[in-house]
């Protein structure tokens, strides 16, 4: 099913979904759309998979909720790049990994009809009382006040509302900014200065595996679980902060993606994992922060239903970046300041992390690689616009 409206008033939202097992949870997202009168025709959904998976079934899926969308397993992706005469940059995208929701942005980029991007994990609910699509559109289209957020390590944690009780921090929330001094107050953000919309989680908190075993879980969830009552106001973190940036729930505009690029996490020589969306969200908020725009965090929250799994797994493909999690944000602060586009701010900071010496951290060197694949992340845009888009059959 193809998303090209030649009327222009047709699917304007790309939903991505990385999913292996659990797609089912689209007719949850669906089923609230239609509950709450979301436009469903706006939609079209890109499910991005591998080829063990049940891709028949997941177009079957499709077409009985009766939605536009395509499945995309490993060979169709290699067929898209053929299409599109990016061939040499597949290797862009990691298979079998998290990260390859990056896959989403690229088709998402060769098709200049969708204005919004969504990203879901396949192991999220949305709460039936919110129009989850379009609460994320209202987000992103706001203009008013709203609480801005800071701290003295220059870190905001988004659980930070509550954490008094919970004490809990984000996956990817630096060790070294932990027991932070948190301020508040208002800020008046314009209508467009919003590009990205944060929705964040109740049950499972987003944690990292260290932070899991200190709360007492074996099976990679946590015993300590969020609930709405953990979270207050909607809120932007200030310019010069920093803060978690989590997939499983994100709104964004497409105008920001040659800075969001999810990072070749898992398949490398450094195994290095499970910082692909920590990493894109420091670039997105260095960007926005040069740019002059704004992340919104908060609702629409969704469920967050974590399959329990080895702790110990988790720790294993987390811990060899967690020292570089640690440097990372410091090497791109102060990269692109004087940048006027996405993709200015981005070349930056890849010229920061192909170049920079990074001997002392361990596995210093993937942040090398890392800035080498961003250097080929927007090389690899450049190209798919300068190409024709394919022909419908």
């Amino acid at each position: 099913m193809s998303p090209t409206d030649p009327d222009g008033d047709g699917q304007d939202i790309c939903v991505i979904v990385p999913t292996i097992r659990e797609y089912e949870c689209l007719r949850a997202y669906v089923a609230n759309a239609r509950e709450h009168g979301f436009d469903v025709s706006r939609l079209h959904f890109v499910l991005v998979t591998e080829d063990f998976c049940e891709t028949d079934e997941m177009r079957a899926m499709l077409d009985d909720l009766d939605v536009s969308g395509e499945v995309f397993d490993g060979s169709r992706r290699e067929e898209w790049y053929e299409a599109n005469d990016v061939a040499e940059y597949g290797h862009v995208v990691p298979a079998a990994s998290h990260a390859e929701t990056s896959f989403g942005l690229l088709y998402m980029w060769a098709d200049e009809s969708f204005d919004y991007g969504v990203f879901i994990d396949d192991d999220t609910l949305p709460h039936d009382d919110v129009d989850y699509f379009g609460r994320h559109m209202e987000n992103l289209a706001f203009g008013g006040e709203i609480e801005r957020v800071s701290s003295d390590e220059d870190w905001v944690n988004v659980l930070y509302d509550n954490a008094d009780e919970h004490g809990l921090y984000p996956r990817g929330y630096p060790y070294s900014a932990m027991d932070e001094t948190v301020e508040t107050d208002a800020v008046e953000v314009e209508s467009g200065e919003v590009v990205a919309s944060q929705g964040l989680w109740t049950n499972v908190p987003d944690l990292d595996a260290v932070r899991i075993l200190m709360d007492g879980d074996l099976e990679g969830q946590a015993q300590t679980r969020t609930t709405a009552d953990d979270f207050g106001d909607d809120f932007v973190a200030a310019r010069g902060n920093y803060l978690t940036v989590c997939s499983m729930n994100l709104a964004f505009r497409r105008e920001v993606i040659p800075a969001f690029y999810q990072l070749p996490m898992d398949d490398n020589e450094w195994d290095v994992g499970r910082f692909d969306d920590i990493w894109s969200g420091l670039f997105l908020k260095r960007a926005c922060d040069v740019l002059g725009k704004r992340i919104y965090n908060g609702d629409p929250l969704c469920e967050h239903n974590k399959a329990p799994r080895s702790t110990f797994d988790d720790l294993a493909n987390e811990v060899a970046g967690l020292e570089l999690n640690e440097h990372v944000w410091e090497v791109v602060d102060g990269a692109g300041a004087d940048a006027d586009s996405y993709a200015e701010v981005f070349d930056a900071m890849a010229d920061a992390l192909a170049e920079g010496d990074f001997d002392e951290w361990n596995n210093g060197a993937f942040l090398n690689h890392c800035g080498e694949y961003m250097r080929d992340w927007l090389d690899c845009l450049d190209a798919i616009r300068r190409t024709p888009a394919p022909a419908d059959d």
